[in-house]
């Protein structure tokens, strides 16, 4: 990897303003979340530098991420039937395929020692970032950003689930470091209302985040065979869970 990012938000933010449109609306975009020279840094990591994982949906919704160790043990045929099984799935139920790599998973374990994506998780979870969720979302006791790097590929999906789980969720995020996306290649962020209507959708972008309430029916459309781009993106949740055992603060 090249030069480790200089990590730190836009200053010309606007928190209060954004507060303002969350509080009505139950979700918030955010373009140019960090500086561009950030940005850039960035999404150069994620297209050139990761060591990412095949993450495929199990029969009761659970990830199982293979690794290149796992992919290489069970051969080519078996991880095509896995991803298989899990987009028969997807037909009458909640199932996904993508390439993810766990950060917060990988920082506490010491994966891949030195690489910048640890720099990312630290930010994150830093005083500054906090703080900025926090306010933005109007929950004070916020300690921590779950995260994950992720790519879509042609045919990568998420389908509909509105991210109920553990109890100390109080937002889900994206960070978007796609540079170029066409609409019709997909792999828009989606929000669904009561009657199965689409009631907004993201497309991907580049250096944007995008802050929403949970429990919200939502799922990333597939990724067009034809897309000419890989889907790229942060993601995670806001939480209020004791810090013990998070990456460093600070």
């Amino acid at each position: 990897m090249s030069e480790p990012p200089i990590l730190r938000l836009d200053p010309a933010l606007d928190p209060a303003a954004l507060a303002a449109v969350y509080a009505r609306d139950g979700v918030v975009r955010i373009p140019g979340i960090f500086e561009p020279a950030t940005a850039d840094v960035l999404a150069r990591m994620l297209e050139q530098g990761m060591d990412w994982d095949v993450v495929v949906s199990t029969e009761t919704g659970k990830a199982e991420v293979l690794d290149r160790a796992k992919i290489q043990q069970l051969g080519g045929a078996a991880v095509g039937e896995k991803l298989k099984a899990a987009t028969l799935r997807a037909r009458s139920g909640f199932a996904y395929v993508y390439l993810g790599y766990p950060m917060i998973n990988a920082y506490l374990s010491g994966r891949n020692p030195g690489h910048p994506i640890h720099d990312l998780t630290d930010f994150l979870n830093g005083p500054e970032m906090i703080a900025f969720g926090a306010q933005v979302i109007g929950e004070p006791g916020i300690t921590k950003l779950d995260a994950q790097a992720t790519l879509y590929r042609p045919g990568d999906f998420l389908t509909r689930h509105d991210d109920t789980g553990e109890g100390d969720r109080r937002a889900a995020y994206t960070i978007s470091l796609t540079r170029e996306w066409r609409s019709d290649w997909g792999g828009q962020l989606l929000f669904h209302d009561d009657l199965g209507d689409i009631e907004r959708g993201y497309a991907p972008a580049f250096n944007t985040m995008t802050i929403f309430k949970v429990p919200r029916q939502h799922s990333v459309a597939p990724v067009a065979p034809y897309a000419g781009a890989p889907r790229l993106m942060i993601t995670g949740w806001l939480k209020d869970s004791p810090p013990s055992g998070q990456p460093r603060q600070g």
